[in-house]
C-alpha cells in the first residue's frame, strides 16, 4: 500500500520484494492520493472498505503499508479490516531478524525491535484495556500489564544497549590495532542488492553470503585485500546495504556495524548501473551518510553490474566522474560477476592507497623535521 508519492510504482515493487525477502507472498496492490494523511485510518474510510473488499477477493491475510504508521492508526485499521497490518518498518525489522547471523547482528536487530515494539504496548494489549479492577480499585489488570510490559522492555532496551557498547568497545580496539599496523580501511557500501557481497568475493576470494534478494548481507565482514601495484594490503569490509526510508530505530541500532564506513579512509560506493533509479538510490544511500556522519569520507564510485546494461545504453568509458551533491566523484564501472574492470578496479585502490600512505609519511616529516632521536 502507497500512499501518493510520485513514483509509487516503483516504491510499491520496492515494497513487494521486502515482503518476499521476509517470506510473503504479495497477492495485490493498492495506491491512495490524498493532501495529508487520515489520523485515524491513515487512507480514509472510503479507501479503507476498498482495502477490506481487496483483501476478502485475493485471500489477503496481512496488509502491509509502504509508509510508517502510527500505534493509533495500526490499531485503529486493524479493527476496521479485520486483520494483521504492517509497515515498512516492521518488514524491515523482520527481515534483519531474519538475516543477522553475527552476535553483534542479533543484538543490534533485538534493540531495534523492542524500541519499535515499545510504541505499540496499547495494540498488544488492547484486550485488556476495557477491564477492571475490584471496588475501590482505579485501573485494572489492562493497565497494569501495560505497566509491567513497558517496564521489561524498558529494562531489555537497557541491557542490550550494555551488551552493544561492549561490542562497539571491542571494535574500537580492533580498529587501533589496524591503525597500529599502518592499516588502509575500505568500506563497501551502497543501496541493498547493488551487488556489494559479490565485488567484495571477487576482490578478496572471500565465501561472504550473496544473492539476487535485499539484505542478503546484514553483518560486517572485514577481509585482507592485498594490492601488488601498491606493494601492501588494506583491509576491506562489506557492509549492510542501504535502504529508502530506512528506519531511524535501525540507524541508531546498527551504528555500531555502520561504524566501520565511519572509521573508513575510502568509501566503495557500488551503484546498480543497470537499475533505472540509481540516481535516487544514490541520493538515498547519501542521505544515510549524513545521519551517521560518514559524508565527508572520500568516495569511489563503482558501478556494478555493467554487464546488465543494453548493448546500446553501454558507457562510452569505463572511468569518468559523476557528480555527488556537488562533487565530482571518480567512477568506475564494473562486472563483478564477469570480472570487467575489476583489474582497472584494484589498480585505482592501489593509486589511492599508496597516495595516503605518501600523504601521511609526509605530515610524520613535518611534525618532526629534526626526525629520530
Amino acid at each position: 500500500m502507497d500512499f501518493g508519492e510520485p513514483n509509487f510504482d516503483r516504491e510499491l515493487e520496492e515494497l513487494g520484494l521486502l515482503a518476499q525477502t521476509a517470506g510473503m507472498e504479495p497477492v495485490a496492490r493498492v495506491t491512495c492520493k490524498r493532501r495529508a494523511p487520515d489520523a485515524a485510518l491513515f487512507v480514509g474510510s472510503g479507501k479503507a472498505d476498498e482495502i477490506k473488499l481487496l483483501a476478502t477477493q485475493t485471500g489477503a491475510t496481512e496488509i502491509l503499508f509502504d509508509q510508517s504508521l502510527s500505534p493509533g492508526q495500526q490499531r485503529n485499521l486493524e479493527r476496521h479490516l479485520e486483520l494483521a497490518v504492517n509497515d515498512r518498518t516492521f518488514l524491515i525489522l523482520e527481515i534483519f531478524a531474519q538475516r543477522a547471523r553475527s552476535h553483534e547482528g542479533k543484538l543490534q536487530v533485538e534493540l531495534a525491535r523492542l524500541q519499535y515494539l515499545s510504541t505499540r504496548l496499547v495494540r498488544r494489549w488492547s484486550h485488556l484495556e476495557r477491564q477492571r479492577g475490584g471496588i475501590g480499585t482505579r485501573g485494572g489488570p489492562g493497565e497494569t500489564q501495560i505497566e509491567l510490559d513497558r517496564r521489561m522492555i524498558g529494562e531489555n532496551i537497557k541491557r542490550t544497549k550494555e551488551r552493544l557498547e561492549k561490542v562497539k568497545r571491542q571494535r574500537q580496539t580492533q580498529r587501533r590495532q589496524r591503525e597500529r599496523r599502518d592499516a588502509f580501511n575500505i568500506s563497501i557500501i551502497g543501496y541493498t542488492n547493488a551487488g556489494k557481497s559479490t565485488l567484495f568475493n571477487a576482490l578478496v576470494k572471500a565465501r561472504a553470503y550473496a544473492a539476487d534478494q535485499l539484505f542478503a548481507t546484514l553483518d560486517t565482514t572485514t577481509r585482507q585485500l592485498y594490492l601488488g601495484e601498491a606493494g601492501r594490503s588494506v583491509s576491506l569490509s562489506d557492509t549492510v546495504g542501504f535502504i529508502r526510508d530506512l528506519p531511524h530505530g535501525l540507524v541508531d541500532a546498527f551504528r555500531a556495524t555502520l561504524q566501520e564506513a565511519i572509521d573508513a579512509d575510502l568509501l566503495l560506493h557500488v551503484v546498480d548501473a543497470s537499475n533505472p533509479q540509481f540516481a535516487q538510490q544514490i541520493a538515498e544511500v547519501q542521505k544515510v551518510l549524513v545521519e551517521i556522519g560518514a559524508e565527508q569520507i572520500p568516495q569511489l564510485l563503482v558501478f556494478n553490474k555493467v554487464d546488465a546494461i543494453a548493448p546500446e545504453s553501454q558507457p562510452l568509458r569505463l572511468e569518468d566522474e559523476y557528480e555527488i551533491d556537488g562533487v565530482q566523484t571518480p567512477r568506475l564501472f564494473v562486472s563483478a560477476r564477469t570480472m570487467a574492470g575489476m583489474q582497472t578496479l584494484r589498480e585505482r585502490l592501489a593509486q589511492i592507497s599508496a597516495q595516503t600512505r605518501s600523504a601521511g609519511a609526509d605530515s610524520m616529516e613535518n611534525s618532526n623535521p629534526a626526525g629520530p632521536f
